[in-house]
Parts: C-alpha cells; sequence; structure tokens
C-alpha cells in the first residue's frame, strides 16, 4: 500500500472510530474504568462465633479493603454476613489468613471487571432526543438524567415542576422535580431522595421510573390520581451529583461525595453520616479516608446543606421522608442511632408492614422492616433520623434490591421488577398519608 494511501486509510479508520464512539460508550483503553477492576473479587464471609469475629477484625483491620456491607470494620458481628471488595493483589493472601483462622467465605464475584462489563455493556449512548423515547431499564448518567428532567418539566406543565437547591461541591446544580396538580397550595408533601451514595445506581433509576409512573398513570390509576391531587411529591434524582458522575467517569465504586480535605489526600464525605443528629458519634468514623466519614462538621457538605435548608423551609408540610439506597431488601426507619422506640411507632410500624406487604405482592421479594439500629447497624448523623427530628413523622429508608449475589451491580434487567415493586411499597406509604392513623397530633421528643 502506497503511503499516501496508506495514510488515506489510517485517517479513514480512526474518523470511523470517532464516529463510533461518537454513538457508543466507548470506555477508554478498550475497557470501562482502564480495566482497574481486573481480577478483583468480592468475599462474602459470615463470622460464627465471637472469636471469628475478633479474628476478622484484625485481619480486614490490616488489608486494605472496599467495604460493601457492612460499611466498615467496626460494624462487624456474630452471625452477620460481611461483603467485601478485595483487589486481585490481596485476594491470595485473605485466602490463606481466613483459612488459617478456619473462617469459612465464599468468593461471591471471581471478576469483577466481567461483572461491570455485564451490567453496563458497550451499549450504544442512550441520549433520547425525547421523553417518550427514554428507556426506563438502563442506568443513566448525571447529564442524560437532568436532560430528562428538562424534559418532563417541559411536556408535563400540568404536574411537574423543576428547580433547584443549591449547588454541589463541584458547583453542579441539585436539581428537584415537585409532582403534584395545583389544586391547593398548602398541600402535605412527601420528600423523596435517591443516590446520595454513589455507587448505588439502582436509587437513580427508581426516582425516574416513580416520576414516569406517576405522571404516565395520573389519568387512569385511581390511587395516583388521588395522591398527586391531594400531595405533592418532592424527588431529588440524584442527591450526590458528584459522585455519582465520579462513579460513572473513574471509580465505578465510590460512594462519598467529592469535597476536599486540607489536611488528607483523602476525598469526600459520607452523606448519611453528615446530618445535625448525634453527629459523628457511633457507626460514623472521623477519619477522613474512611467510607464512613462524617465530615468536619455537620451539613458541612453543601449537598446535605440544601437538602436540610429546603425540608427545614417545608417541614410543616413534608410529611414523609424517603430515601433509597441499596442493598439489602430492607425497609428502615428511626432510630439509626440508638436503641430505642419512636414515639409514634404504632402509626410508622404499621406504614412499613403495608409497604412491605404491597412491595411482596408485585414478585415475592421478602424485605426486612424495623427500626434501623437493630434491623441493620448503629449508625449517627443520618438523613432518617434528622427528618425525624425535624417533626417530619414518616421518615424511611429503603435498601433495595439484592442481598448481595449481585450487590451494587445490579444487572438492568432488575431496574423494572426493582421499580415496580418498590413503586408499590411508595404508593402504599404515600395512600397512608391520607388515612386517619396521624403522628402528628403526638410530640416528638427526641432525647
Amino acid at each position: 500500500m502506497a503511503l499516501g494511501h496508506r495514510r488515506a486509510f489510517l485517517a479513514s479508520v480512526l474518523l470511523a472510530c470517532v464516529i463510533i464512539c461518537s454513538h457508543v460508550s466507548c470506555p477508554v483503553g478498550g475497557y470501562l474504568y482502564n480495566n482497574r477492576y481486573a481480577g478483583d473479587q468480592v468475599f462474602r464471609i459470615t463470622p460464627r462465633d465471637y472469636e471469628e469475629v475478633r479474628a476478622l477484625k484484625k485481619i480486614l483491620g490490616q488489608m486494605k479493603v472496599d467495604f460493601w456491607q457492612p460499611n466498615s470494620v467496626s460494624l462487624i458481628h456474630q452471625n452477620a454476613t460481611v461483603d467485601i471488595h478485595v483487589k486481585r493483589n490481596n485476594t491470595q493472601g485473605l485466602r490463606v489468613l481466613l483459612k488459617r483462622e478456619r473462617i469459612d467465605y465464599r468468593v461471591f464475584i471471581s471478576n469483577l471487571q466481567k461483572e461491570i462489563e455485564k451490567q453496563t455493556g458497550y451499549r450504544s449512548s442512550r441520549k433520547r432526543r425525547s421523553e417518550s423515547q427514554y428507556d426506563y431499564e438502563v442506568y443513566h448518567s448525571l447529564e442524560e438524567i437532568q436532560t430528562w428532567m428538562f424534559e418532563m418539566n417541559r411536556t408535563h406543565p400540568e404536574l411537574v415542576t423543576m428547580f433547584s437547591i443549591g449547588k454541589s461541591y463541584e458547583r453542579k446544580p441539585l436539581y428537584v422535580l415537585q409532582l403534584g396538580k395545583r389544586s391547593r397550595p398548602q398541600k402535605k408533601a412527601v420528600w423523596i431522595d435517591c443516590g446520595a451514595h454513589a455507587r448505588e445506581w439502582i436509587g437513580p433509576a427508581f426516582c425516574q421510573w416513580f416520576v414516569k409512573e406517576a405522571v404516565s398513570s395520573y389519568q387512569f390509576d385511581s390511587v395516583m390520581t388521588r395522591l398527586l391531587n391531594q400531595l405533592n411529591f418532592y424527588i431529588m434524582p440524584v442527591f450526590n451529583v458528584d459522585g455519582y458522575r465520579f462513579s460513572w467517569t473513574t471509580d465505578r465504586f465510590w460512594r462519598k461525595t467529592r469535597s476536599k480535605n486540607r489536611k488528607f489526600h483523602c476525598r469526600g464525605v459520607d452523606a448519611n453520616r453528615n446530618w445535625k443528629v448525634k453527629w459523628c458519634d457511633e457507626g460514623a468514623s472521623s477519619h477522613p479516608c474512611d467510607d464512613t466519614y462524617c465530615g468536619p462538621f455537620p451539613e458541612s457538605e453543601p449537598e446535605v446543606k440544601a437538602v436540610a435548608k429546603f425540608l427545614r423551609k417545608h417541614k410543616k408540610r413534608v410529611k414523609a421522608y424517603l430515601s433509597i439506597h441499596a442493598y439489602a431488601q430492607m425497609l428502615l426507619y428511626p432510630y439509626s442511632y440508638k436503641y430505642a422506640t419512636i414515639p409514634n411507632f404504632n402509626c410508622v410500624e404499621s406504614a412499613a408492614q403495608n409497604a412491605v406487604t404491597a412491595l411482596y405482592s408485585a414478585y415475592g421479594v421478602r424485605y426486612r422492616y424495623g427500626p434501623a439500629s437493630t434491623t441493620l447497624y448503629v449508625s449517627s448523623g443520618s438523613s432518617i433520623d434528622w427528618a425525624y427530628r425535624n417533626g417530619i413523622p414518616y421518615a424511611f429508608a429503603f435498601e433495595l434490591r439484592d442481598t448481595g449475589y449481585f450487590g451494587f451491580l445490579l444487572p438492568e434487567s432488575q431496574i423494572n421488577p426493582t421499580c415496580t415493586e418498590t413503586m408499590r411499597a411508595v404508593k402504599a406509604i404515600a395512600s397512608g398519608l391520607l388515612k386517619k392513623c396521624d403522628p402528628d397530633r403526638e410530640r416528638f421528643p427526641y432525647i
């Protein structure tokens, strides 16, 4: 091939690659996330007694691992599963140490990179010209979600209003959609946020699903008609916008915000440990490099501060606060920071029971429910405790599918069933606000 022809050929190949990559999610270097997770594994370990707990804490305390469940080494307990993401260089060493201590384990994911490729794949770009073509059964980037929000606002003016409540650490707008028929000014309201923890992608997928279902079924679903006529819903599809974007571009398992720390190289704060309620106590870390870092002070994160400010401003009308997380298949309510019963326990417990029953009715998926401290683990500075303390009588955190087989890599094939069943639970909670069990009449001592 002559030099001129070769150059022309190479130029045409390069142009073809550019065209292809403009329509396809082309990862850097041919692999998603630069192939950084190749050979990494996810272990599931269940310590059977106190000795195994002690030994496991010692092993994991000396080895850098990514805790999937629970969030830190301090939360390891007897007969409670521990899911950890282990870098490829440490997998063999961990096996040796576990065998030496006679601690049983299973490798849930043998090659994490392959599972990531399976979840997101090399799909064609999901950017759509109009909301009617938007695919709710794939995960979407921050840019796609925000474009979709503008489109929903434009195409459903009778039900949807879009606004910003502030800016993130990286100066990205914090968008919220208000859903509801403009019938009267002082309607009760429900707040729903998704994506407080960046790697929990099923959360933002649910928030989008909820909006889609609400506006599309308003005319013919009598329950939804009643809910949107009598309530306002404030939906924040991506709470932690900086972290969520980072989980798409750089680190799939990033959890925290992206704020910088003056003294440490580590970035970010756990957005669910930064609220002004028993801040930085049990279940939160004061070290900036930990995944459960509580931050330098309460509401240090602009994202948390913005949501708290909005909820304080509207607390007379907001009757339910829902935060969507993953994974564990649980429905949790206060308290998170202590073992105690909330004053309006009967109403909240009844609402939770109705919600998990409604969820179960879709596909037979079972959720555990109860106070966060006893059902999951003790954590301080959480959003549900803050919401409850500030007079919002129904405060719930959902932990969506699954129970660990896929963990944070829930396949796109499970978006539809997960969102369908969760939709039933949320509608049950919201419908309960329109009935008689009114905890507003009770006092809320927060000791």
